[in-house]
C-alpha cells in the first residue's frame, strides 16, 4: 500500500507564519507537520510515501523530509492547486494499480493511522473514510451513514445531513481515479475528494466510514498548532543529556547532549532542540524550542519557538506564542503585564 501527503498549498490561515514556508514545515513538538504524518504511516506500515508539492513549497518540503530515511518519499509536482481531488489526480501514474492512504499532511491522530489501514485491509472497501464528530459540521465534508456505511458525502454544507465530519485520512482502491477523471469542478471552482467518492457511493461501491478514537487535530490555525505540540508534548519520555548547571528541572523534559540550561528552572513536559541555550530563565510546561535557539533573562511557557530563535531580557512571561525561524524578541525597560506573540520567521520584535 502507498500513501499520498498532499503538501502544495500556502496555508494561509496560518499567516504570517506561513509567508516565508508552507504550513507542512511548521515545527510541532520538535518536528515538521510533515515528519509526523510520515512517522504514523511507516507505524501503519507504509512506506512508500508520495508528497504531492507545487513549485513553491517543494524546496521547503524537500529539505523537511530529505533526513526521514525510514520510508521511500517521492515528490509529485502539481502545479495547478485546483483541490484534494485534483491533488489526489496528479498522483495517479505514481501510484500505478496499488491501494493507497490519502493522509492529509496537518493533520495529527491520537492513535495515528494504523487503525484506519488495518480495517481497511480487513474489509476491502472501495474506499474507508476517517470521521469524527464535531460541533459545527458546515466547514467540513459531512458523511450521512448506514451503519458503518457512507450513504451520502457532501462537502462544506448549509444544511449538513449529520454532525459525521470528514478528517484528514482517506484510504483507497484505484477505483477512485475513474472517478476523479472528467469530474466537474464545484462551485469553489476545485475537484473535490468527496464528490469523487460519492460518485463511488452512486456507482453502488462500498464506501465505509471509520470513527476517529482518541483526540484529532487539524492544524490549520495558530491556536491549534499550539494545542497540537501540547497533545504531542503529553507523550513525552524524560531524557536529559545535555550540560545542566545550578538550574532545577522538573517533569519530562528533554535535553540533547549540545544543549546547555544554566541558571534555569525548567518544568516539563518540555522539549529543547540540538545547540539551545537557556540561561538566567523560566521555561514552563508544554514549550518546545527549536534547535540553536537562545532564551536568556525571560520566561517562556505553552509555547513553540522555531530553531534559531532568540528571546532575550523580557521581563514579562510569554505564553501562548509561536515564534518563527531565527525571530528575535528582546525587553526593554517598560512592558505590559503578559505577551501573546505570533511571530513569522526572520522577524525582529523589540519590547520597549
Amino acid at each position: 500500500m502507498k500513501a499520498i501527503i498532499p503538501a502544495a498549498g500556502l496555508g494561509t490561515r496560518l499567516r504570517p507564519l506561513t509567508y516565508t514556508r508552507p504550513k507542512p514545515v511548521l515545527r510541532v513538538a520538535g518536528q515538521p507537520i510533515i515528519a509526523h504524518a510520515i512517522h504514523t504511516l511507516v507505524h501503519a506500515g507504509i512506506t512508500d510515501i508520495g508528497i504531492v508539492v507545487s513549485d513553491i513549497t517543494r524546496e521547503e518540503i524537500q529539505h523537511a523530509v530529505q533526513h526521514l530515511t525510514q520510508a521511500s518519499i517521492t515528490l509529485i509536482n502539481q502545479h495547478e492547486q485546483l483541490g484534494l481531488g485534483h491533488a489526489v489526480l496528479t498522483a495517479r501514474e505514481w501510484v500505478g494499480q496499488d491501494d493507497f492512504c490519502v493522509y492529509l499532511g496537518d493533520n495529527l491522530f491520537e492513535h495515528g493511522a494504523a487503525p484506519f489501514v488495518h480495517a481497511f485491509h480487513q474489509d476491502r472497501p472501495a474506499a474507508l473514510i476517517a470521521l469524527v464528530e464535531v460541533p459545527d459540521p458546515t466547514a467540513f465534508g459531512v458523511a450521512q451513514l448506514d451503519g458503518t456505511r457512507i450513504t451520502r458525502l457532501v462537502e462544506k454544507p448549509k444544511d449538513p445531513p449529520s454532525t459525521l465530519a470528514v478528517a484528514g485520512l482517506y484510504c483507497f482502491t484505484p477505483a477512485i481515479f475513474g472517478m476523479l477523471d472528467g469530474m466537474p469542478p464545484s462551485a469553489r471552482g476545485e475537484f473535490e475528494i468527496t464528490d469523487g467518492i460519492q460518485r463511488l457511493i452512486d456507482a453502488g461501491l462500498h464506501v465505509q466510514g471509520q470513527a476517529v478514537q482518541g483526540w484529532w487535530k487539524d492544524t490549520g490555525r495558530p491556536a491549534d498548532l499550539l494545542d497540537a505540540n501540547r497533545l504531542l508534548l503529553e507523550r513525552l519520555q524524560d531524557d536529559v543529556q545535555g550540560e545542566v548547571t545550578d538550574s532545577r528541572i522538573t517533569g519530562r523534559v528533554v535535553v540533547p547532549a549540545s544543549a546547555r540550561v544554566i541558571r534555569s528552572k525548567i518544568v516539563g513536559p518540555v522539549m529543547l532542540g540540538e545547540g539551545v541555550v537557556i540561561e538566567d530563565a523560566y521555561i514552563g510546561p508544554f514549550t518546545s524550542i527549536g534547535a540553536n535557539s537562545v532564551v536568556r533573562g525571560a520566561e517562556v511557557e505553552h509555547s513553540v519557538v522555531d530553531e534559531g530563535a532568540q528571546i532575550e531580557h523580557v521581563s514579562k512571561r510569554l505564553q501562548d506564542c509561536l515564534i518563527g525561524v531565527r525571530a528575535q524578541v528582546r525587553g526593554g525597560r517598560t512592558v505590559p503585564r503578559t505577551h501573546k506573540l505570533t511571530i513569522s520567521d526572520a522577524s525582529l520584535v523589540e519590547l520597549a
